[in-house]
Parts: structure tokens; sequence; C-alpha cells
């Protein structure tokens, strides 16, 4: 975790060899980690520490092949209500600001 504020946040994948899929590009799996990851921390930046919040829906769309590099994720939340909180990820290398995904994602929030 690199940064967070209200219902946004910064986080990165350090770049590791077994993140690699064959054809040398990192895989999908690994992305979606971060993307999932990085919604919870917004997540939990708006509602508090909350475990039982859990991922009901996360959509990727892979943009680009991305470098042999740390991913950051950048994530802000579109909606953040009492039962359901909407985000959005934009995942890029850290060699490069160009994204090389984009991700969607909602997540149920228990009632307190």
């Amino acid at each position: 975790i690199e940064d967070v504020s209200h219902g946004a946040c910064r986080v990165r994948l350090a770049y590791h060899p077994k993140h690699l899929r064959p054809g040398g590009t990192l895989s999908g799996p690994s992305m979606m980690t971060l993307a999932d990851f990085a919604l919870y921390v917004a997540v939990l930046s708006v509602v508090g520490r909350v475990e039982l919040a859990v991922t009901t829906n996360l959509s990727i769309n892979f943009l680009q092949k991305p470098e042999k590099a740390d991913l950051i994720a950048e994530c802000r939340l579109l909606k953040a209500g009492k039962r359901l909180c909407v985000g959005e990820v934009t995942i890029h290398s850290d060699k490069h600001e160009t994204p090389v995904a984009h991700v969607t994602g909602t997540y149920s929030v228990p009632p307190r």
C-alpha cells in the first residue's frame, strides 16, 4: 500500500518471475488479485475495519501486455453506499503511465 485517502488508494505488486505466464507476460490472475486488493483497501478507507466486506463482482479489461516490472493499481470508489461499494481500478506498469488493465468491481458490506 503506497497511499490511501477516503475512497481511494494506490497499491503496488512487486515484480517477481512467479507472476509470469508463458510468453513472458504478467498473468491475469496476478493483476486481478492486485485490483481486488486495491478495491478492498479503498472500501475499508470508507467503511472502516469490516473484514467481512466481500467482492460480489470483478470485471477486468486487459488493454496491453505489461512489462516485466512492478504493477501499480490506482483505485477510486464511484459509490460508497451502506450495503454496496462500487469502484474502478486502473493498472499500469511502474515504468509507464499507460494503462495495461481497467477493472470495475463491487463489494458487499455487511450490516454494522
